[in-house]
């Protein structure tokens, strides 16, 4: 049976740049769908601000590739902007957590990853 999106139901949301999506990222993802069924994930306008080399259109494939198999239409991928600051007056519905991976997954970085795609010759 597939998953239908609902936007009236409740949705967990991951922001971030995903420069480039990773397996800590992924572990992320499997965590937070727990929470509620499906998940928006924000990807951040960064292309070109500091080493943030892939644009939306490369990170939301990179994502859907990555997620499609096990969670087709369980999350959406849109665009925002280089959001930074994220404030709010008084809880109305919503949680802000922070999940807790293991060390492991901890030290998966993206900017080890960049430097080493461009030791490879994969990245400029």
């Amino acid at each position: 049976m597939s998953y239908a999106w609902d936007n009236k139901k409740p949705t967990a949301q991951m922001l971030g740049r995903w420069q480039p999506f990773h397996d800590g990222h992924y572990a992320l993802f499997e965590k937070i769908i727990k929470k509620t069924g499906q998940v928006c994930i924000q990807v951040r306008d960064v292309k070109g601000v500091d080493d943030n080399p892939f644009d939306f259109n490369e990170v939301k494939l990179k994502i859907t590739e990555r997620l499609d198999p096990k969670f087709k239409n369980r999350f959406k991928v849109v665009l925002v902007p280089n959001i930074t600051n994220i404030c709010y007056g008084r809880g109305v519905g919503y949680k802000i957590e922070k999940i807790v991976l293991s060390e492991e997954i901890q030290k998966i970085s993206a900017t080890k990853i960049r430097k080493e795609l461009r030791e490879k010759g994969k990245l400029k």
